[in-house]
Order: structure tokens, then C-alpha cells, then sequence
């Protein structure tokens, strides 16, 4: 049979992914800063290797032999979805691959080192490299799969999104933000006013912060005898769904950068972890792309970690870590504190969509070609004076060398984040809606019920169906920005 000859190949393939996947965790957290280079060799060789393996001819015709197979209904659709993977694949020669995957590592390895010595000069020639290839590669995209090549690169990570929908939710997005930002800090200012900001104590060693980190990954759901948590300049999870590699970063002057680091990248781990074992082979097993990603990570992060009920259970905890008593109306102001800022990951959650739509008019310009590397600093300053009234000019470190995103050629990703927050809110309006208590759950610390709806709704799902299908399924209606901007409102707009 022709779909067990696929079955057969996404196990093989599955492994060459594991090997990727593992590599790259350990070449960004504990691999020797000598290796950088030989890694990229071997990880590019082994990127050719699975593009060869999983672009081969032969499995069109498998495909199409297997369509005329007498197929289950998760059988018919796990093939539906190997097709659309299949297409994508093939879009790209085995030899691009190879070549691209190597640029961006080396790029990758660059901007670690050059970010921290501030040095836009020595890095523009390695992202200009970058973009080259990624134009190329979306003129390769475009062309098979019928899209304007923006489309095609945002195709990789979130099938269905479209530039043209995403300006208009982005837009009107920004509109609101423009008057509800200084809302916002008024009305934290007038919180303040009545009650003094109580300042952290400024003593947080790492260990105690990651100790903290397991407790609260433990908590709410994190299953540590299949992932780790490590340390590395940009947060991220990684590896593979029976291993998640999930990283933080610390300060030790404070606790919640590092605190919601965590918890950002355990709500992908828990996506991960509880994706159907069954098919995880398959590209049916896998994550529904990456605004659903985001939208599991933003769940965990601000949904449940900056809910006031979270920090009554919370508050015990940090304390028996940290050695820190606090009321509960104290470190809500820290947990709730908005701020214009000019680095992403550390932005609130009224602040951060403005850098996410940033970036992604400034991406969509750079594929298009209406904008080019060299100018692109000017470019980010002047967004950043329009939207949060702040300057990058002369500090490309907080400007756009700020994130890992470009450096590694993931052009097309950034919507995926604020697309994600959106669907976070609407998520849990759905689940108070056919859980009333969820929030007394929190305050006890029990996160089950919680868990048990997005396994249900969410996790199990895997590729199944479409992000608006699974949205439609699990809320009960497509997308909806009302929910987050509901959502931003009530938590900090005037009472």
C-alpha cells in the first residue's frame, strides 16, 4: 500500500528532524563557541539530506496512489496534509537548502557575538546574505504555489495567511493601540498615585530564578522527564516533542522577565507535549503553524500568568523560592506595569503588538523590495518614533539586531505573535464560557481543568484542521480581534 510506503518514510524523516532538532538546541545553549562552523556543516549537510529524502519523486505517485486508497477519515486527512507539506517542500532544490541553511546558521553564530558589541557594520553584510536568499526562496515559493512572495514565506508558518487580511486586523489594531497606550499609563499613573510602586529587592540569584522556573513549569503542566530548561541569549523552545529544550534568560536585579520567559516558552512546550502521539511522524502530528503556537505560549504567559488569580497561588511559591513575602496588590503593579520600551521580548502586553506590526511592515518591505539592509535602521528608528515615541538611531542592538528572527531567515514569523495573542484571549473567553471557576482554579493552583480544554480543543488536534477551522471549533468563531482588545480593557484601562 501506498500510504504505508509514507508511513514508512515519515519515520525515516522523523528521525533525520530529531537530529536537527537536537542539534540546534544544543548548538544555541552548549555547544563551544569554537564549534560554530562545523555545526553549520554538519547541520546543513544533514538540512539536504531530509530535503532530498522528503522531496523525492516517487512520492508524488505514492500520494496520489494513496488518495485512491480505501482510507480512514484520520487517515484521509493525515494524506491531505502530507500533500500540502509535500508541495511546500518541493518548491525548493535540495541544493538552496543546503546553502541557505548554512548562511543563516553562520549569520545566527554572527549576530550572537556582534549584537552584544553593538556592531551594525560587521553584521550587515551577513543579513544582507540573509534576505538575499530569502528572496529568492520566496520568488521560489510564490511561483509554485500560486501567492505574492511575502504570502508564500507567512504560508510556511501559518497556512491561510494573507499580507492583504493581516494590514487590515493590523491596522485597526493600531488604531486603538494609538489611544489606548496613553490610557493605559494614565491610568497606572492614577494607580500609583493612591499606592507607591514597591520596589524589588535587586537580589535574584539565577539558580534560586531557575529553581522558580522548574517549580512553575511543573505547576502548570510541563512534564520534566521529556524536556529541560537551559539558558541562551534569545528564549526559545526547541527540540522535539518526547525532549523540548525551553530556555530563559536572567537578570539578577529582577525575577519576571526571566519568571514569564519561562512560562511564555513552557505554554509551546505543553503544545508540544501533548500533540497526538499517534501521528507524530506525520506532518498531521505536528503543530497547526505558528500563530497557534504563539497563541499557547501568550495562554500560558498572559492569560494565566499575569491573572490576578495566578499570583494568589503564585505568591507562596516565589516566596518559598525567592525569600520574598508579597501582598498581592503589590506585585500586581510589576506583573501589570506598562512601559514604553524598545525590546520586544520585555515589552507589556498593551506595547507589544506595536512592535510586532513594526516589524512586520518592516519584513514585508524588505522581501518586496522597498526597502533594503542598509537602510534599515533608519527605517526602525522612525517606526519606533511613530508608534512609542522612542529612538533606535544610534543603538541597532535594541533596533533591529534586537532579535534572532532575521539573522536565522525567519522572515514571514513576527504576525504570528500578536495573531497569536488574539487568539489567546478568544481561547480563554471560550473556556470561562464552559468554565465558570477557572479563574478560582488559578487561585488553588489547579491548572487541570484548564489543561484538559486545551488538550481537548487545542493540543490533540495537532494539523487536523485549518488555524480558522480549529478557531471556529475550539471558540465557537472565527477570529476576533474584539476579544483581545476586551481582554487589554479590562485588564489596564480606567476601572
Amino acid at each position: 500500500m501506498s500510504f504505508q510506503k509514507l508511513d514508512e518514510l515519515s519515520h525515516k524523516l522523523e528521525a533525520l528532524e530529531h537530529a536537527l532538532a537536537i542539534l540546534g538546541a544544543d548548538e544555541a545553549t552548549h555547544m563551544a563557541v569554537g564549534g560554530g562552523e562545523k555545526r553549520a556543516e554538519a547541520m546543513a549537510s544533514l538540512a539536504g539530506m531530509y530535503h532530498a529524502r522528503a522531496t523525492a519523486p516517487e512520492i508524488a505517485d505514492w500520494i496520489e496512489a494513496a488518495e485512491r486508497e480505501a482510507l480512514n477519515e484520520e487517515q484521509a486527512a493525515a494524506l491531505f496534509e502530507f500533500r500540502r507539506h509535500y508541495t511546500n517542500l518541493t518548491c525548493l532544490p535540495a541544493e538552496f537548502v543546503e546553502r541557505q541553511t548554512g548562511v543563516r546558521m553562520r549569520c545566527e553564530q554572527l549576530w550572537r557575538d556582534l549584537r552584544a558589541k553593538n556592531d551594525w557594520a560587521g553584521f550587515l553584510p551577513a543579513l544582507e546574505g540573509v534576505l538575499s536568499m530569502v528572496r529568492e526562496e520566496a520568488a521560489m515559493r510564490a511561483d509554485a504555489l500560486g501567492l505574492e512572495p511575502y504570502d508564500a514565506l507567512m504560508e510556511q508558518f501559518d497556512p491561510g495567511n494573507r499580507e492583504a487580511e493581516i494590514s487590515v486586523v493590523f491596522a485597526e489594531l493600531k488604531g486603538f493601540l494609538k489611544d489606548f497606550v496613553p490610557e493605559a499609563l494614565a491610568a497606572q499613573e492614577e494607580r500609583l498615585a493612591t499606592r507607591p510602586l514597591k520596589p524589588l529587592s535587586g537580589t535574584y540569584p539565577v539558580e534560586k530564578q531557575r529553581e522558580l522556573g522548574l517549580a512553575m513549569m511543573a505547576a502548570v503542566g510541563f512534564d520534566l522527564s521529556h524536556g529541560s530548561l537551559s539558558v541562551s541569549h534569545h528564549p526559545f523552545c526547541g527540540g522535539v516533542p518526547t525532549d523540548v529544550r525551553i530556555t530563559t534568560r536572567y537578570r539578577t536585579g529582577e525575577f519576571l522577565s526571566a519568571l514569564m520567559g519561562v512560562l511564555h516558552e513552557t505554554g509551546h512546550a505543553l503544545y508540544e507535549q501533548n500533540l497526538p502521539k499517534a501521528w507524530a511522524h506525520w506532518p498531521l502530528g505536528k503543530a497547526r503553524g505558528m500563530a497557534v503556537h504563539e497563541s499557547q505560549s501568550l495562554f500560558v504567559e498572559k492569560q494565566i500568568g499575569r491573572n490576578p488569580a495566578f499570583w494568589r497561588w503564585a505568591l507562596p511559591v516565589v516566596e518559598k523560592h525567592l525569600g520574598e513575602s508579597w501582598m498581592l496588590e503589590d506585585i500586581l503593579p510589576h506583573v501589570h506595569h506598562v512601559e514604553r520600551g524598545l525590546i520586544r521580548v520585555d515589552a507589556d502586553e498593551v506595547t507589544y503588538p506595536l512592535h510586532v506590526i513594526l516589524r512586520f511592515e518592516l519584513e514585508r518591505d524588505l522581501v518586496g523590495g522597498k526597502l533594503e539592509v542598509a537602510d534599515l535602521p533608519e527605517a526602525w528608528d522612525a517606526g519606533m518614533r511613530a508608534y512609542l515615541g522612542l529612538s533606535t538611531i544610534d543603538d541597532p542592538a535594541d533596533g533591529p539586531m534586537q532579535d534572532v528572527h532575521w539573522a536565522s531567515g525567519a522572515f514571514g514569523y513576527f504576525p504570528s505573535y500578536t495573531l497569536g495573542a488574539m487568539m489567546a484571549a478568544q481561547q480563554w473567553a471560550a473556556l470561562v464560557r464552559e468554565h465558570p471557576s477557572a479563574d478560582d482554579d488559578l487561585a488553588r493552583g489547579d491548572f487541570s481543568a484548564v489543561n484538559a480544554w486545551r488538550r481537548e480543543n487545542i493540543w490533540s488536534q495537532g494539523s487536523r484542521w485549518s488555524t480558522q477551522q480549529l478557531m471556529e471549533r475550539a471558540t465557537g468563531g472565527e477570529l476576533d480581534a474584539g476579544y483581545f482588545i476586551a481582554h487589554l480593557k479590562k485588564r489596564y484601562g480606567n476601572p
